[in-house]
């Protein structure tokens, strides 16, 4: 059996002083452990389904979005920084553990509605995650679920998103 935390390299003081950084690239550089992890992912939200599409912040969430959405059979709507998406968008500002920031989503990306899965790498504060989610419902989607590979249980983000049905496979204090 694969034990993720062995893949997993934190860096002191990254992005900025006093912040602990969990590397995810040690995780993904190895093809085998990057597929158990997509995997693992995909198991941890089947009771979860049926999702319509997957959105995930740029830009480690695309790393792990786009293959599970391969996996599942799914769409991939990304959610952008301002400035990146051709076409006009919905935008949603929200605080990081160490700043603000804004993300934005193509404005016809849920003309349709549909169950979404949200995905990124990492739960922190939950700004970003609860920013996503904010875009999908005020834009006609419902969040079914919420997947993350590493989560910081200390800052508990968990409490601050409003979706009941949160998943993650890795926890660190």
């Amino acid at each position: 059996m694969i034990n993720l935390n062995d893949h997993i390299r934190t860096i002191q003081d990254f992005p900025i002083p006093g912040i602990l950084f969990y590397d995810i690239t040690t995780l993904i550089r190895k093809g085998e452990i990057f597929n158990e992890t997509i995997n693992r992912l995909a198991d941890s939200v089947e009771s979860f389904k049926p999702f319509d599409a997957i959105v995930a912040p740029e830009s480690r969430g695309f790393i792990f979005a786009a293959p599970l959405a391969t996996k599942l059979n799914v769409g991939l709507i990304p959610i952008r920084k301002p400035g990146k998406l051709p076409c006009k968008t919905v935008s949603k500002s929200y605080d990081l553990e160490y700043g603000t920031n804004t993300i934005q989503m193509d404005v016809d990306a849920l003309k349709n509605g549909g169950r979404i899965l949200i995905v990124d790498d990492l739960l922190a504060t939950g700004g970003t995650v609860e920013a996503c989610r904010s875009l999908v419902e005020e834009n006609g989607g419902e969040v079914a679920a919420a997947v993350f590979v590493i989560e910081l249980t200390s800052l508990k983000g968990r409490e601050k998103i409003k979706t009941k049905n949160i998943v993650s496979l890795l926890q660190y204090e």
